[in-house]
């Protein structure tokens, strides 16, 4: 099956959506070093947990995440991680620019109930994307920033429903062109890209310096997954013959989902164990 700009767009904005409260969370926190499981946070243990419980269930991990942080980029005084904040700055800067352009190009004309010249139906229809207003006093500003108002992550809903073209909104919205889907998939897969680089989050493969703590011979080798605890993965390069109580895949011991909890208090043990 062949995935349209539209839909990989859809995917990289929810992508986004999904992990924007995590990166706001990330500007507060100084930078953590570089570790065997580089995008793990507080939350690691509990979203494995929620794997465990329901392995179907997508929103499993999301909700939590959403639920308790604050989803709007606020000022921070003193920063503790720059790359954090320079990222959430630059994704929100594009997200909005490519919303009023689109807006621009897709949204129907109308008059508001003054006659004068709006976008959409009416300037209240909580679907309609709002452009920012200026005045001039002196240099231009900005009297009202729209609909960037409700952050990044109402942006990148409404950002989706252009991109995939929904019939549905015809009286709202002119079909979106395709050269402009194309670079609404642009800008959200660059998103994406610096919303996970940020958070440590880009798939990554890495061999720790440490034996295996079962077998005392093995290298275990780590591949973090992009992110998602589902796809990460650990294996010892022992084989079969490991006495680790993990499955084999491959002619190797393997460590997922909530098996690697077992791993990391197994390698925890090891490096406090008193010598022997």
């Amino acid at each position: 099956m062949t995935i349209t700009p539209g839909q990989r767009a859809a995917d990289d904005l929810a992508a986004v959506r999904e992990q924007w409260g995590d990166l706001l969370a990330a500007i507060a926190e100084p930078p953590r070093a570089a570790e065997w499981m580089p995008y793990e946070r507080r939350g690691f243990l509990d979203q494995l947990a929620a794997v465990d419980r329901a392995v179907d269930d997508d929103q499993a991990l999301d909700e939590p995440t959403v639920g308790r942080l604050p989803l709007i980029l606020r000022e921070h005084p003193a920063p503790a991680n720059l790359r954090a904040l320079d990222a959430a700055l630059a994704v929100e800067a594009d997200v909005f620019e490519m919303c009023d352009a689109v807006a621009e190009r897709v949204q129907r004309p109308a008059r508001d109930p003054h006659g004068r010249w709006s976008l959409g139906d009416g300037p209240s229809n909580p679907a309609l994307w709002h452009l920012p207003m200026h005045r001039d006093a002196g240099p231009t500003t900005i009297a009202s920033t729209g609909s960037r108002v409700h952050g990044l992550h109402w942006a990148a809903v409404w950002l989706e429903g252009r991109a995939l073209d929904d019939q549905a909104d015809r009286i709202l919205f002119a079909p979106t062109p395709a050269p402009l889907v194309d670079q609404i998939a642009d800008v959200a897969r660059t998103a994406r890209r610096r919303v996970e680089g940020a958070l440590g989050r880009t798939t990554r493969t890495i061999t720790l310096d440490e034996p295996c703590p079962f077998c005392k011979a093995g290298t275990i080798t780590v591949t973090n997954g992009g992110g998602d605890p589902r796809a990460a993965v650990a294996t010892c390069s022992t084989g079969p013959s490991c006495p680790a109580p993990a499955e084999t895949e491959r002619g190797r011991r393997a460590w997922r989902g909530p098996a690697l909890v077992g791993l990391m208090g197994a390698l925890d043990a090891r490096r406090t164990a008193p010598a022997a």
